[in-house]
């Protein structure tokens, strides 16, 4: 974590004028020194000539050298599952590769990881430039960066086109002396690159993969000199391409299209595409600005790592870093996804086809384990194998890595998200045709995996919760009442013949009898044993969040009743109908102190379960830390990438915890609860095919929608919505 606490803030900072005419890509050489004779009339104006809202802005003031890499991460921009760090121009092959795509990964088993592809974003400028301001305009997606130096001359700005996929804009400018484009498109560091062709003006590279695949880049720049200023110009396309497929002709006809339109129309496209997106998703909380502000730069990172076109390999990090390699988790799953699919379903149901396409391979692993089904990898890569590894190290000792044999409850996980995706978005048919075979596979698999007493009680041993703090622990109350679920909901599907029907029926008779820990006094053991270690809380240690197991040792940890994140309480959050009924406030009690918060997945989460507990203030100071676990870099990792489930949980906590929206049954559920300070909260969102808005205060809730909606607000009987409707406040309970 940084000193200040406050590495970025909000801001302005001009960087375009739409009433100016700006110059278009066209096809002069690209020469080091080219003159064009019709000079440029817009040049990018200093930050007096227009303002950029602070409630839409992050900002970064002459950046700390130390914290490059975080700030790479933070101004990160991309689409359609290609993202571009947010290394300075000047950065050069000192900088973390600049390009990812999604699901393209080289070197095999635990060492797989994204693909470094071509950079297109370097410039050399001579003086170097020593003090600068950064902001990233939310609003229109456009990264903007001046030199503030006094008389120094330096301005650009970038962006990932939101409406066309994999397309990249820059524009640079400064004094003619100082500014050398030099090539528009830079050989990464990785291998495997060749060039297609090398024009003056216009390159192709084409990356390739030792796994599947390769990403072919094709870029061209234009530079225009005038009166002893210089504007660089520069458009870059990234096409993913799949075995067998030789796209470098489809990216360089995609360039010359979008080359013919021109920077200052791709820009206006830019402009309006996220004028859209804003209007459908979003927040608006005037009374806690910093909320505001931190939630939109969440929504506006998950839209750029996400894909919404084919299948997508949304990683713990997505495209915005090379942390964890790139590989995906339950986080994945449980996290990106539910958020997703109230923001962008097409993304969602990308994530849902990454799973589907690697079921053959979970198959596979369900039988190397002389199981049943279908059982998903705890780290996937390229092809759905496992790629978790084995060994690492834990504050510098070297440890064993349990998580690729342990911990299963990513297979219900997978079977949860799938079915999660099609009641959000009232796909009944989703289930029953699309999915059928992830869910009764992925339920097929805890018939085998179960150990039946001789009393008639299943029991699964041996295995690793959300919690990692505690390993090879039996009935791990999470891992068997999600695979409870997965049964139950996999029988629920309509049976294909009479075999079916009674192996459906074994299901539930089987799903009666897993232990679920269930206690009395409505709390749930963790696992078999929990309650007779050593009960420590995390304020015996310190103030979470904190790693406990490298401040006390993995052993003493493991002996204690120190949590890493919500494990029992992640039930509540994600089946709540699976665990009885006023069982979240005892279970939140008990489990609330011993949570450390030691993952980055825990924050967020917990914030959600203490807002529909009808804990608001307690929520809002869990969920500052998730707000700004990246912006701060807050556990020291953000260089290696954003913490897309952080970003994805900061939006189920705005969502399901304090607006408290559930879908039900084909019907929209709204019970809400505002911290002290929230006067009014709007949140918009997708959800059931149309979109939704709610307007929140302490009279009531408005509630619009584009098209019919069942909704129930509070405990009142579902209506049918078609337009807006406005419901006065109603006392009801929490849970």
């Amino acid at each position: 974590m940084n000193d200040d606490g406050n590495g970025y803030t909000s801001g302005w900072f001009a960087a375009h004028a739409d009433d100016l005419p700006a110059p278009q890509v066209g096809d002069a050489a690209a020469d080091d020194h080219a003159d064009v004779t019709a000079a440029p009339q817009l040049r990018i104006p200093d930050g007096a000539a227009r303002g950029l809202e602070s409630s839409w802005s992050i900002r970064e003031i002459s950046g700390n050298v130390l914290r490059r890499r975080v700030s790479e991460s933070v101004f990160m921009v991309g689409e359609g599952g290609i993202g571009t760090r947010g290394s300075v121009e000047e950065d050069g092959q000192d900088a973390v590769p600049a390009v990812y795509v999604a699901g393209i990964y080289t070197g095999s088993g635990p060492e797989q990881q994204l693909l470094g592809c071509p950079q297109w974003t370097g410039l050399s400028i001579d003086p170097p430039i020593a003090a600068d301001e950064r902001i990233l305009d939310l609003r229109t997606g456009v990264l903007h960066r001046r030199e503030t130096t006094m008389d120094k001359d330096f301005r650009s700005f970038r962006f990932a086109c939101a409406d066309r996929p994999g397309v990249f804009v820059l524009r640079a400018e400064a004094a003619e002396s100082r500014l050398e484009p030099g090539a528009a498109l830079r050989d990464a560091a990785s291998s495997g690159c060749e060039a297609e062709s090398s024009h003056d003006e216009t390159r192709s590279i084409r990356t390739t993969s030792d796994v599947a695949g390769a990403v072919v880049a094709a870029a061209t720049q234009r530079i225009v000199n005038d009166g002893g200023h210089r504007t660089v110009d520069r458009i870059a396309v990234y096409i993913a391409e799949k075995p067998g497929e030789r796209t470098a002709h489809r990216a360089m006809g995609e360039l010359s299209e979008v080359r013919a339109r021109g920077v200052d129309r791709l820009l206006r496209d830019q402009e309006a595409a996220w004028a859209q997106r804003w209007s459908a998703v979003g927040i608006d909380l005037p009374d806690a600005p910093d909320v505001e502000l931190a939630v939109r730069f969440a929504l506006f990172q998950l839209w750029c790592n996400a894909n919404a076109h084919g299948e997508s390999a949304v990683g713990a990090r997505g495209v915005s870093g090379s942390g964890y390699r790139g590989h995906v988790f339950w986080d994945s799953d449980v996290f990106v996804l539910p958020a997703m699919v109230s923001i962008d379903p097409a993304a969602a149901a990308a994530m849902v086809a990454y799973r589907m396409r690697r079921l053959p391979a979970a198959r596979q692993r369900a039988r190397a384990n002389d199981c049943r089904g279908a059982r998903f990898p705890w780290e996937s890569a390229a092809d759905g194998t496992d790629v978790t590894p084995t060994a690492g190290h834990l504050g510098g000792t070297p440890v064993t890595i349990l998580t690729g044999r342990m911990e299963e409850h990513i297979t219900a996980d997978v079977a949860w998200a799938a079915d999660y995706y099609a009641e959000w978005t009232g796909q009944p048919e989703f289930t029953g045709e699309t999915v059928r075979e992830l869910l009764t596979d992925t339920a097929a698999y805890w018939v085998s995996r179960c150990r039946l007493d001789p009393t008639g009680r299943a029991h699964l041993d041996r295995v690793i919760g959300p919690d990692e703090y505690h390993e090879a622990v039996d009935d791990n109350a999470y891992t068997n009442v999600m695979a409870r679920w997965n049964l139950r909901r996999a029988a629920r599907l309509q049976p294909r013949d009479a075999a079916e029907a009674s192996e459906f029926a074994a299901w539930r008779w089987l799903a009666d009898r897993i232990v679920d820990q269930r206690q009395p006094d409505g709390r749930y053991e963790q696992f078999t044993g929990y309650f007779g270690l050593e009960p420590l809380v995390a304020a015996d240690v310190a103030r979470p969040p904190v790693a406990a197991d490298v401040l006390l040792g993995p052993a003493r940890v493991a002996g204690s009743q120190l949590i890493k994140q919500p494990d029992v309480l992640m039930l509540h959050h994600l089946v709540p109908d699976e665990v009885a009924p006023g069982s979240l406030i005892p279970n939140l009690d008990f489990y609330g102190p011993r949570t450390t918060h030691g993952s980055s997945l825990s924050p967020a989460i917990m914030a959600a379960l203490l807002a529909r507990a009808g804990r608001p203030d307690e929520a809002l100071a869990m969920l500052r830390i998730a707000l700004r676990l990246d912006l701060d870099d807050r556990t020291g990792t953000t260089a290696a990438g954003l913490h897309l489930a952080t970003l994805a949980g900061v939006w189920q906590a705005m969502l399901t915890g304090f607006a408290g929206v559930r879908v039900r049954g084909g019907v929209l559920r709204v019970r809400p609860v505002l911290p002290a300070g929230w006067y009014r909260l709007g949140l918009s969102f997708r959800c059931l095919g149309v979109c939704v808005r709610l307007d929140i205060t302490g009279d009531g809730i408005a509630v619009r929608a584009d098209g019919a909606i069942a909704v129930g607000v509070y405990d009142r009987a579902p209506i049918e919505l078609g337009g807006a409707l406005w419901f006065p406040r109603e006392e009801s309970g929490h849970e």
